[in-house]
């Protein structure tokens, strides 16, 4: 018999089993891999957000103080006018309450609408970007050979 028409050997047969075995193992540790990189990125992406959320909050917070403050200035400052409008007061210590009061609003406006635009940068807190890595990278596990991203179905005789 000729050496083409044997079967071939154990080692070669053994060969090929271990390089599926290697292949396999090997896709199984960059898929891993590509998973705990989407993982990250996704909880970089809501930290970053969060904490976006969080500096609103808080701004939101002082303007909220100023507003409050502003109140109490009004109030006193009421308090000093009708003190003034009463018979034999020449006093006129209630300006200086007012402009503070007016000051706070000032302040508290500007600090309100700084608050808004952080909260609408950082809201809601999905991680978009990890998102869509994770639609291009399943596109491209699920694209066929010819590179339109179906499976091609006229070799199986379906429609």
């Amino acid at each position: 018999m000729s050496e083409s028409s044997l079967p071939p050997s154990d080692g070669q047969r053994s060969d090929q089993p271990q390089n599926i075995a290697t292949a396999i193992a090997d896709v199984s540790e960059r898929a891993t891999l590509l998973i705990r990189e989407e993982i990250e990125l996704a909880k970089a992406e809501v930290t970053e957000k969060t904490t976006k959320l969080a500096k609103g909050a808080i701004i939101g917070a002082a303007a909220g103080i100023f507003f409050v403050m502003a109140l109490v200035f009004a109030l006193v400052g009421c308090a000093w006018l009708l003190y003034y409008y009463l018979p034999g007061n020449d006093f006129t210590y209630f300006w200086g309450f007012f402009a503070m009061a007016v000051i706070l609003v000032v302040l508290g406006v500007i600090a309100g609408f700084v608050a808004a635009k952080a909260v609408k940068r950082g809201s809601p807190p999905m991680p978009s970007m990890a998102i869509e890595e994770a639609r291009k990278t399943r596109e491209a596990v699920s694209a066929s050979p010819d590179g339109d991203g179906r499976a091609d179905t006229s070799e199986r005789g379906e429609s």
